[in-house]
């Protein structure tokens, strides 16, 4: 489980995103997940009235962060696509297979599955229907998938870097934050190379993390997290916790303190305290995994795709000025020298002079450039 994932025809999927911006199955126990037309459950006319697709989120949304991304993408797809669609959001992760279940009784033409849970129960189910195929935005982490799946692997750790550089450049306290949603692989690759990113510009500074055990939905849980952290000096936290982030931006401004968004564009949460945010485009992801199903363009299997091919980056990248407008004039005067280091590192990242730790590469095998964030990670 875990593995770092290889894929195939990797350069015509990079092409379309620039251009753009296992457990036995169980049976469920609790009442069906709700179903939440929105504004785009169906085509306009005149479109491509016979296709249709499903988004099915282990979490309602509202987060703010992961599930709306995931949402803003399907919408993209209904309405500039022409097809029909439907976001489908469990209640609690433990309804996501249920609500899979109930989408394949509807017959869609692609049913998307934001990251499965369990992960190894929803290969199960895609395997039992073959003919039915499935889309994975982001977030599975198994070591193979059938045919009728096709997943990408967002590698999050170069933009999380980035955002590392900024707080170790921006701390006051030297001491800086995370709260995490969970100890996985895939989680940290937020965090690992986040704290190489301090460490990289702030080598005396300390970095501290909380993880708060897979539970995303629980914004008092990340709030208590945040404050604990607050109080121990720190002065900036990254949100990596889905929901339950929003606990951390909500202590950051009721201490006058600082955070780093994530997933989506944060920044005008509570403006003036979220320095910049961590993007992860599993909006983009989501309209690809449409369009490719539209268009009979669908490929099964895993595809990677990071800060190379725009999936990823900071809310600095599409222009985002609030905290430059908004922020203590002390810090904002900071901005000019961040924003250029942040530069800097980003090319010396894409040149491949500067090598960022990779927690699910490090999965498979050690990098040298985790050695230290590894050996001290809690």
């Amino acid at each position: 489980m875990n593995t770092r994932f290889r894929t195939c025809g990797f350069l015509l999927i990079v092409a379309v995103v620039i251009l753009i911006g296992c457990a036995p199955t169980v049976a469920p126990t609790a009442a069906p997940p709700t179903t939440a037309p929105s504004a785009a459950t169906s085509a306009p006319s005149g479109g491509a009235a016979d296709f249709s697709f499903a988004l099915v989120t282990p979490n309602p949304r509202g987060d703010r962060s992961f599930i709306d991304a995931a949402a803003r993408g399907a919408e993209r797809a209904i309405s500039e696509l022409k097809v029909k669609g439907n976001i489908i959001e469990a209640r609690v992760e433990t309804e996501q297979e249920a609500a899979v279940r109930q989408a394949i009784n509807q017959k869609y033409n692609i049913i998307l599955v934001l990251a499965p849970t369990p992960p190894e129960g929803f290969v199960k189910l895609a395997t039992e229907t073959p003919n039915q195929k499935f889309g994975v935005p982001s977030d599975i982490f198994v070591d193979a998938l059938p045919d009728n799946v096709a997943a990408f692997q967002i590698n999050v750790h170069d933009s999380s870097f980035l955002g590392g550089v900024v707080a170790g450049l921006m701390t006051k306290t030297k001491t800086v934050g995370a709260v995490v949603g969970g100890d996985s692989p895939g989680l940290n690759q937020f965090y690992w190379a986040y704290k190489q990113g301090v460490k990289e510009v702030c080598p005396d500074c300390e970095v501290l993390v909380s993880y708060l055990n897979f539970k995303f939905s629980d914004p008092t849980l990340g709030k208590e997290a945040a404050l604990g952290q607050f109080d121990q000096g720190a002065d900036i936290i990254f949100q990596v916790a889905g929901r339950s982030g929003e606990g951390v931006i909500s202590a950051a401004k009721e201490k006058g303190l600082f955070a780093l968004g994530v997933d989506s564009n944060q920044d005008d949460v509570a403006p003036g305290n979220i320095i910049v945010s961590v993007m992860k485009r599993v909006d983009a992801a989501t309209f690809l995994l449409v369009k490719n199903a539209l268009e009979n363009n669908f490929k099964g299997g895993f595809s990677q795709i990071g800060i190379k091919d725009g999936a990823t980056g900071l809310s600095w990248d599409e222009g985002s000025t609030t905290f430059a407008t908004k922020g203590p004039a002390d810090m904002t005067a900071k901005l000019p020298e961040v924003q250029a280091k942040v530069e800097e590192y980003r090319a010396k990242i894409l040149d491949g002079s500067f090598v960022v730790c990779d927690a699910l590469a490090d999965s498979v095998a050690p990098m040298a450039a985790c050695d230290s964030v590894r050996a001290a990670a809690q």
